[in-house]
Parts: C-alpha cells; structure tokens; sequence
C-alpha cells in the first residue's frame, strides 16, 4: 500500500423511503455482477435497474468500485463465527472452509474480476484490501500468535509469512484457474504448510530433539 493520505469513504447505512432505494441498488449490483463482469457493469446500468437517478448512485457512493464494494460487503462478505474453545489450528480450517465454499459461487466470481479490473484501477485493489483482505488477514494473523503463545506452533513462526502460505494458493487457482478448489486441497495445504510449525511434530523430529537437547545442555 502507498502512503497516500486518500482515505475510504465510509457512508452510513440509509433509512426510511432512502433504505428502500439502497435495497434496490444493492439487488441491482448484484443482479449484474450476476449476468455480467465487474469491468462491464457501469453506474447507468444500476442506476436503470434500481430505478433511481445516477445522483442518488453518487450521493452515497463517489464510484463504481465504492458501489461494487459496498454490495460485496453486505451481500457476499458476512463474518466468520469461531468458537472461542477453538484452537488456532481449528480456526484456521474453518477459515480455509469458509473461504472454499464461497469462492466457488458468487463471492468467487467478484473476486477474481475485482482483482483483474484492479490492475488498471488501483482504486479497486485498495478498497478490495482495506475493506475485506486487511481485516481477515489480521484476524488469521491473531490466531496464529495466539497458537504460538498456547505452545501449539513454534515461538520463532512468523505469522504474517504462515498467513500467506496458507491462503495464498487459493487465490492463485482462484485466478488461474488451473484446478479445482475443494475442500480437500484445502486440508492439503494446511497440513503441509503446519508441518515446519507444529510443536509435537518438531520435537519429534530428529532435528527437534537435537535442539530440545541443546536447550537443556
């Protein structure tokens, strides 16, 4: 990210008669994303379909990626809920789940045409972060360090650098589209990833004993 001092818009939920126009904005964002790619839905065509004037549109989103967004928020991006009892490798394959099972539908199809679109429009990309990625990846990033602090991964992981290994691929075949993402290859991942993090498997292994034995020199 630039140090730029831009700052997103945040705008207010409306009420009354205003509501019912929002409602019908945001079906009409998602009716299009629906039948047709982000890079060709345009302000004319949701302000025609919600029946309301472009005005409105801007008056309460300054542009079509605020707009995609805002309906990606309320429609496609609902929150995680973790139970407090679960360890952070359980945490995390209820993310790695979560994240399966949505990029396989709608949520999927905006991503990967938000990104792209986001390549000649950095505004995208920047929304698409601080709004949905940031958040999350600070969420996965917490639990990782608090599976460090419970003894469940090694004290020198870095969690930021676990985070992207982890959720990373899935974005890559996201985009590429080289294979199928399912929930196996999901597990797969993890399993792999955790293999050099997992305290019990390190201390099992040959070199793991070695340095519990240094230690205790």
């Amino acid at each position: 990210m630039s140090g730029s001092a831009h700052k997103s818009v945040r705008v207010g939920r409306p009420r009354g008669e205003a509501a019912v126009s929002h409602e019908a904005i945001m079906d009409a964002v998602y009716g299009l994303l629906e039948e047709k790619p982000a890079r060709e839905l345009t302000m004319e065509a949701v302000a025609k379909r919600a029946n309301v004037g472009k005005p409105t549109l801007y008056k309460w989103w300054p542009s079509k990626a605020a707009l995609i967004m805002a309906m990606f928020h309320e429609r496609l991006d609902q929150p995680l809920e973790i139970p407090v009892t679960a360890t952070a490798e359980e945490a995390i394959r209820a993310r790695m789940r979560r994240l399966i099972r949505v990029v396989n539908g709608l949520f999927g199809k905006v991503v990967g045409e938000l990104i792209a679109e986001g390549q000649s429009d950095p505004e995208i990309l920047r929304e698409f972060y601080e709004r949905h990625v940031s958040l999350r990846r600070a969420s996965a990033v917490a639990e990782i360090e608090r599976g460090k602090a419970a003894g469940e991964f090694s004290a020198d992981t870095d969690a930021e650098l676990l985070v992207d290994a982890i959720f990373a691929p899935v974005y890559y075949r996201l985009l590429l589209r080289f294979a199928p993402l399912t929930e196996k290859y999901g597990n797969g991942l993890i399993d792999q990833v955790l293999l050099g993090v997992r305290m019990n498997q390190r201390l099992s292994s040959p070199k793991g004993r070695r340095e519990l034995r240094r230690k205790s020199e």
